[in-house]
C-alpha cells in the first residue's frame, strides 16, 4: 500500500508541474520571444540485480523542463534580421539624400537661372529682365545653400543614429554577459532557465538587427558573439566589450570593440550599422558630388562675369561667393552689374551673356545634377525591392520557427485537459490506497 501512495503522490507533483507548465504556455502565447516548454516526465524505476533489471515502478517524476527552440530555426531569424536592418537603414538614408536633392527644387532653380540670362540676351539693356535674372540667381544661391546644409544635416543625424545604435549594442551585450552569468548558476532542466534561454535568444535576435553575428553555445547554453564570421569578441561568458563609433572628415565610417581581445576593427557586413556606414558613404559621396557642381558653377559664372562689362561700362564683378554647396551666396545685389557686354562694346551688346550660354553647355551643371539625382532615385529604389524580399525572407523564417517553438493554444488546451485528467488520476489512486488501507486495519 504504501508503494500505491508512493505511485500517486508522485502521479500528482508530476503532473502538477505539467500543469503548470501548460498553464505558463497559454498565458505567454502572445508574449514575444516565448518558447513553448514542455515538462519531461520519465518512470521512476529501481533496479532488482546488478544487471540493472527492473522489478516494479515507483511512479512518475519530472526529468526536466524543456524548450521546443531550434538553434539552427533561430540563426536563420537572426541572419535574415541582419539582412533586413541593413536594408531598412540603407532606405532610410537614400531617402534623406532624396529629399535633399528634390526637396529645394534645385534642378528647376538652376534651369530657371540660366533661362533668364537667355532671356536677357533678347534685350540686355532693359532693367525688367536684368531684375529677373538676379532674382533668379538668389534663389538658386538659397537652393543650393539649402540642398547642401539639407545633405550636411543628414550627416549629422546619421552620426546620432548610429551612435545611437552602437550604444545599443553595448546595452545589449552587456545585457547578454549577465544572462550568460546567470545560465552559469541556474539548475538545469528548470523553467528558471528556460526563462534565461529565451531571455538569451532575445537578446541575440536584438543584437542581429545592429550587425550580423556568429553565435555558438555551450553545454550550459551560454553565448559566446562575434561580430560577423570573423570579427571581434562582442561577449563571452560574463564578459562583453564594448564598440565605438567614429567618422572622419571624408566622411568614413568606423567601428572599433575594446575589451575582451584587446582593441579590433568591427565592419559590419549586415544589420542596421552596415546600412548606416552604407549611408555614410553614400551622404558623403552625394555631398561631395554636389559641392563640384556648386564650386565649377559658381567660378564659372563668376569667370564670364569678370570677363564682361555691366550695364554701366565697368568690369563685371563676382555674382557669387562659396567653394561649397552650402556656402554658396548671391553677392551681386545690383541687377545693373549683370556683364552682359564684351568690354567696350556697349550696353546693348550681349555677346557675354552667349559665353555664358557656353558655360551651360560645357559645364554640364544641369546634366550633372540631374545625375546625382537620377543615381541615388535608382539606388533608393532597388535598396526599396531588396528590402521586401527580405521582409519576406525574415517573415517566413520567423514562422518557420514559430511552427517549432511558438505555442499552439488548441495543442496546449487539449494538453491542459490530459494532465487535469491524469492528475485527478493520480488523485484517486492516493484515495483508493487509502481506502484499501482502512479496510484492511478494520479486518483487523
Amino acid at each position: 500500500m504504501s508503494d500505491l501512495l508512493s505511485i500517486g503522490a508522485s502521479g500528482v507533483r508530476a503532473y502538477q508541474t505539467a500543469l503548470t507548465t501548460t498553464s505558463e504556455n497559454i498565458a505567454n502565447a502572445g508574449t514575444a520571444g516565448y518558447t513553448r516548454r514542455i515538462a519531461g516526465l520519465r518512470e521512476v524505476a529501481i533496479p532488482t540485480d546488478g544487471n540493472n533489471t527492473v522489478a516494479n515502478g515507483l511512479g512518475v517524476t519530472v526529468g526536466g523542463i524543456t524548450r521546443t527552440a531550434s538553434d539552427i530555426r533561430s540563426a536563420d531569424v537572426r541572419a535574415a534580421g541582419a539582412d533586413l536592418a541593413r536594408s531598412e537603414a540603407g532606405v532610410v538614408w537614400l531617402d534623406r539624400i532624396e529629399g535633399a536633392l528634390t526637396g529645394n527644387k534645385l534642378d528647376e532653380r538652376l534651369t530657371a537661372f540660366f533661362n533668364a540670362a537667355t532671356a536677357l540676351a533678347a534685350d540686355p539693356s532693359a532693367s525688367a529682365p536684368r531684375a529677373t535674372m538676379l532674382q533668379a540667381a538668389a534663389s538658386l544661391a538659397n537652393s543650393f545653400a539649402a540642398t547642401g546644409t539639407a545633405l550636411d544635416g543628414a550627416l549629422a543625424d546619421l552620426d546620432a543614429s548610429t551612435d545611437a545604435a552602437t550604444g545599443q549594442l553595448n546595452t545589449l551585450s552587456a545585457g547578454l554577459a549577465k544572462v550568460n552569468a546567470a545560465l552559469g548558476r541556474v539548475a538545469q532542466g528548470t523553467s528558471g532557465q528556460a526563462a534565461l534561454l529565451d531571455e538569451r535568444d532575445r537578446l541575440l535576435e536584438s543584437m542581429s538587427a545592429l550587425t550580423d553575428l556568429s553565435v555558438q553555445f555551450d553545454a550550459a547554453g551560454r553565448a559566446s558573439v562575434k561580430a560577423g564570421a570573423g570579427g571581434p569578441l562582442l561577449v563571452h561568458a560574463d564578459q562583453a566589450a564594448v564598440a565605438t563609433y567614429a567618422r572622419g572628415p571624408d566622411g568614413a565610417v568606423s567601428f572599433a570593440v575594446y575589451g575582451i581581445e584587446g582593441t579590433q576593427a568591427l565592419v559590419p557586413s549586415g544589420g542596421a550599422l552596415a546600412g548606416m556606414a552604407e549611408g555614410a558613404a553614400r551622404i558623403a559621396d552625394a555631398r561631395d558630388q554636389l559641392d563640384s557642381i556648386a564650386t565649377a558653377f559658381v567660378q564659372g559664372v563668376n569667370a564670364v562675369q569678370a570677363g564682361g562689362a555691366d550695364l554701366d561700362g565697368n568690369a563685371g564683378a563676382a555674382m557669387f561667393s562659396g567653394d561649397s554647396a552650402a556656402s554658396v551666396k548671391l553677392v551681386l545685389n545690383d541687377p545693373r552689374g549683370i556683364a552682359a557686354a564684351a568690354v567696350g562694346a556697349g550696353a546693348r551688346d550681349n555677346s557675354n551673356l552667349t559665353a555664358l550660354a557656353t558655360l551651360r553647355k560645357d559645364g554640364a551643371y544641369e546634366s550633372g545634377l540631374v545625375a546625382l539625382t537620377t543615381g541615388n532615385a535608382s539606388a533608393l529604389a532597388g535598396r526599396r525591392a531588396i528590402s521586401e524580399v527580405q521582409s519576406t525572407i525574415r517573415s517566413n523564417a520567423i514562422a518557420a520557427r514559430d511552427s517549432e517553438s511558438g505555442v499552439n493554444i488548441d495543442e496546449e488546451a487539449v494538453d491542459l485537459i490530459r494532465f487535469q485528467q491524469a492528475y485527478q488520476a493520480s488523485s484517486r489512486v492516493i484515495q483508493v490506497a487509502r481506502e484499501t488501507l482502512e479496510t484492511l486495519f478494520n479486518i483487523r
